[in-house]
């Protein structure tokens, strides 16, 4: 296998083990305890978007390189980096997020609360996964990644 099929083969795998994970853990908890769903409504939503997750991963993992390599033409800090894995995170997550509860029958209400709070805790949770799947990456000794200290 060529370097370049193995690094693809490494950064999907990894992308989409980080994506399925994070996305889980903080869904769930979002949705039960910030939006109001059930736990049955979020244990829908959340095994719809396992599937979900799996196709878009590595979409939006190159998404963010992308937006990552773009404010690094800004600003090689750290503060930048972490400021480009919010505006990654928002941007993509946000439409497919809303789209997932729109197909397990959240209500109009319940889905904006859901989107609005999500992406204004963003800041966080986009930096959180930036470093989840940084770690990832390393974990699945993606190129670049894996011989860069934790």
């Amino acid at each position: 296998m060529s370097v370049k099929g193995q690094f693809n083969m490494r950064n999907a795998a990894a992308d989409t083990f980080a994506m399925v994970v994070f996305s889980f853990v903080t869904g769930m908890l979002i949705e039960v305890f910030v939006s109001g769903m059930t736990f049955e409504q979020s244990l829908a939503s959340r095994t719809l978007s396992i599937p979900v997750n799996i196709a878009i991963a590595w979409p939006y993992g190159l998404f963010r390189d992308f937006v990552i390599r773009s404010g690094y033409r800004f600003s090689p800090t750290n503060g930048m980096k972490s400021l480009s894995d919010m505006v990654a995170y928002v941007l993509f997550q946000s439409p497919v997020y809303a789209g997932i509860l729109f197909v397990v029958g959240a209500d109009f209400d319940q889905i904006i609360t859901a989107v609005t709070s999500n992406a204004f805790v963003s800041g966080a949770l986009g930096v959180v996964y930036g470093l989840f799947l940084d770690s990832c990456r390393r974990m699945f000794r993606v190129p670049g990644y894996y011989h860069q200290q934790a």
